[in-house]
């Protein structure tokens, strides 16, 4: 089997966000670098391509056009809030924290502009909490829309290493799989692996394995930039905590089939630290793809808060857990019912203001930065058009003129057989009737008419309250939901240079993580829990500081 040997200054093993951000530091710094990756090069940008692009930023212009006021001050109560950092290993997570949130309140969106990353202008509020000024969420909206979407902020990074690789400054390398890092005199000094086989796959289709060769590259300083375990449902299984209940034995898949974890086992044998396995990031909001790209493709649905979100047997979910609430508390409340869905009841005029779809691709107007469909998809009357294709093609959407006729159906669906009819009929019912007058005891209302008191829930993202059985608001809508797979919060320990850590503290020469293989940053940059838009900002920050550290 043939065999190629190469040297260079800077090995990156991973060619996602973290890994392009590492690479086009380490170029700027005048180094040789070697990015290698075990897909075809067609999902250059990996992961990052196929996101919303929503990135958190703090006190930003955006938001302060809005009338948000925000502060890191804030934001640092949101995040340790949220974080519940409570372990002894958590001290590079904690220091992580701080330095990222500086980071988001400082030069993150200038360090983003000048290389020609833009935003929407509207300010998504996610993680929305409800339990408290010190509990979980964002107290004010964070979610900045970059305008491209994941091509919009992988852009620049890969456009960056390409030009070098014309250059003759930087080697891409597909279809390089690692098996092992090189360890010499107890410094990382290279790694090897196979070489697979060609593969013309389009991003995102599974490729295959076959090997044709293998490889030994030489470098003076390894970034390890692979990823996470999402796409592997037997580790996203094995590492599942009890805090989280039982995992589902049914799940959708949220990432591609090559976010396999594969670099984990082999960074632990070359000495680096994993911490945190346990915490992990998942969503139940999640819907089969009716057109998938990769096997069990899920889509997660962004929702607005007036959805009546209930369990399978038609129980609806406890205070504070609402729609783009509390995503975690929410995930560890329904492992607890025994089933593996719950469901969405709601209107079309809910869906038509409420809906939007997680993935760049499902997202056209924004990702191809189009104006025009822009105003006519989020601001014309009706679903966006990929919501619409899921209202008639999705296998998970029910629509009926009418209460009865909608329960019918879902009762009808598999797992259906679930649902208590009586008692989702009287869950709608007593909801409908407290929306009938200004005053309400629902906190769920009450919530939901608080939300368009910000401009930008108002504009795109909150309907008018009404009465979910409206026929004006019309028709009826059910959706069923799945768990989604995403991300890993915990990975490689890390020290701020992003030097990979050995069990006893130390770093380990030669040995660098970045993104979501170091949990994005420190092994764990967010604890137990996200606030959303952090997980392109962890890449985009430890790549940064894995690439610089690397090339001193």
């Amino acid at each position: 089997m043939a065999s190629r040997t190469h040297d260079t200054d800077v090995l990156v093993i991973g060619w996602g966000l973290s890994g392009l951000v590492a690479a086009a530091e380490a170029l700027e710094a005048g180094r040789r670098v070697t990015v290698i990756d075990q897909e075809p090069r067609s999902n250059l940008g990996g992961q990052a391509w196929w996101s919303f692009g929503g990135l958190f930023l703090v006190d930003s212009p955006e938001q302060r056009r809005l009338g948000i006021r925000d502060s890191l001050e804030l934001a640092t109560q949101d995040w340790f809030g949220n974080a519940g950092f409570d372990r002894p290993e958590d001290e590079w997570p904690r220091r992580w924290a701080s330095a990222y949130l500086e980071f988001a309140a400082g030069e993150k969106r200038s360090w983003l502009r000048e290389r020609g990353v833009g935003f929407f202008p509207v300010v998504g509020w996610a993680e929305r909490g409800g339990s408290g000024a010190i509990g979980p969420g964002n107290s004010v909206p964070r979610f900045h829309i970059t305008w491209g979407t994941g091509p919009g902020i992988v852009a620049p990074f890969a456009a960056a290493v390409e030009r070098a690789e014309a250059e003759g400054r930087a080697t891409i390398l597909p279809r390089h799989r690692v098996a092992r890092l090189i360890v010499e005199d107890g410094a990382v000094v290279g790694a090897g692996g196979d070489i697979l086989a060609d593969d013309l796959t389009a991003r995102g289709v599974p490729s295959s394995r076959e090997r044709s060769g293998e490889f030994e590259i030489r470098a003076e300083a390894v970034i390890v930039a692979s990823g996470g375990i999402g796409g592997n449902h037997d580790l996203v299984r094995a590492a599942w905590p009890d805090r989280l209940g039982t995992p589902p034995e049914h799940m959708l898949t949220g990432v591609p089939a090559y976010v396999d974890g594969s670099m984990h086992a082999v960074s632990e044998a070359a000495g680096a630290h994993l911490i945190n396995g346990d915490r992990m990031w998942h969503y139940v909001e999640g819907i089969e793809n009716w057109d998938p790209v990769w096997p069990s493709h899920g889509i997660r649905i962004l929702p607005g808060p007036s959805s009546l979100w209930l369990d399978a047997t038609g129980t609806r979910l406890p205070v504070p857990l609402y729609p783009g609430f509390d995503t975690l508390g929410t995930l560890a409340h329904l492992r607890t019912t025994g089933h593996d869905h719950s469901w969405f009841i709601t209107s079309r005029g809910i869906v038509e203001k409420e809906f939007a779809l997680s993935g760049s691709e499902q997202n056209p107007d924004l990702t191809g930065r189009d104006v025009r469909l822009l105003v006519k998809s989020r601001l014309a009357k009706g679903p966006t058009g990929p919501v619409q294709s899921f209202l008639d093609e999705g296998a998970d959407f029910v629509v009926e003129n009418d209460l009865e006729s909608l329960l019918a159906q879902m009762k009808r669906m598999p797992g259906g057989e679930a649902l208590d009819v009586d008692r989702a009929r009287q869950e709608v019912l007593a909801r409908d009737r407290e929306i009938g007058n200004d005053f309400t005891k629902d906190a769920q209302i009450a919530m939901l008419r608080s939300m368009r008191a910000y401009r930008g829930d108002k504009l795109i993202r909150t309907a008018s309250p009404h009465r979910l059985q409206d026929p004006a608001a019309g028709p009826m809508i059910a959706v069923k939901l799945h768990v989604l797979t995403r991300k890993s919060l915990g990975g490689i320990q890390t020290d701020l240079d992003g030097r990979a850590l050995a069990a006893d503290g130390t770093p380990i020469p030669g040995l660098f993580a970045a993104g979501e293989a170091s949990g994005f940053g420190g092994g764990g940059v967010h604890g137990y829990r996200a606030l959303e838009g952090t997980f392109l900002g962890g890449c985009l920050f430890s790549g940064r500081q894995a690439g610089r550290a690397a090339s001193r």
